[in-house]
């Protein structure tokens, strides 16, 4: 199967919670149809370059998929019509990097930044 990182935006008024949620709820749909989402990371609430549908920050989301070309359109045919996505974006890899993003390995200090593989929760440094 191909390889794609997938980063989407989630309104920034979502709480944490319903960020990880939704980011569950992604990944279950990824399942459910014959894919993997092995690592998703959650970056935080960050600034945008512009405003988008009014709003000048959203929560970030970046997750590794595994998963057909029919999958991945579902994705983000889901992402589309999701009223909490302010926008998403998906691009072919020739492989999925599992170590931590630039943007968790960075700011591994945070809070509100996790890393998240098969479904379970770590901290970043704390695997």
């Amino acid at each position: 199967m191909p390889f794609y990182e997938s980063t989407f935006i989630v309104r920034p008024d979502a709480s944490p919670q319903q960020v990880e949620t939704l980011a569950g709820e992604v990944e279950d749909m990824i399942r459910e149809r014959g894919g993997q989402a092995p690592k998703t990371e959650i970056w935080g609430l960050k600034s945008l370059a512009y405003r988008i549908k009014k709003s000048r920050k959203g929560h970030y989301v970046f997750m590794n998929v595994e998963a057909s070309a029919e999958t991945l359109g579902e994705l983000e045919r889901g992402l589309r019509f999701n009223e909490d996505i302010l926008r998403y974006m998906s691009v072919k890899v020739d492989a999925l990097d599992p170590e931590a993003s630039p943007m968790i390995r960075n700011k591994s200090n945070r809070d509100d930044r996790s890393i998240r593989r098969h479904g379970e929760e770590q901290k970043d440094g704390k695997e």
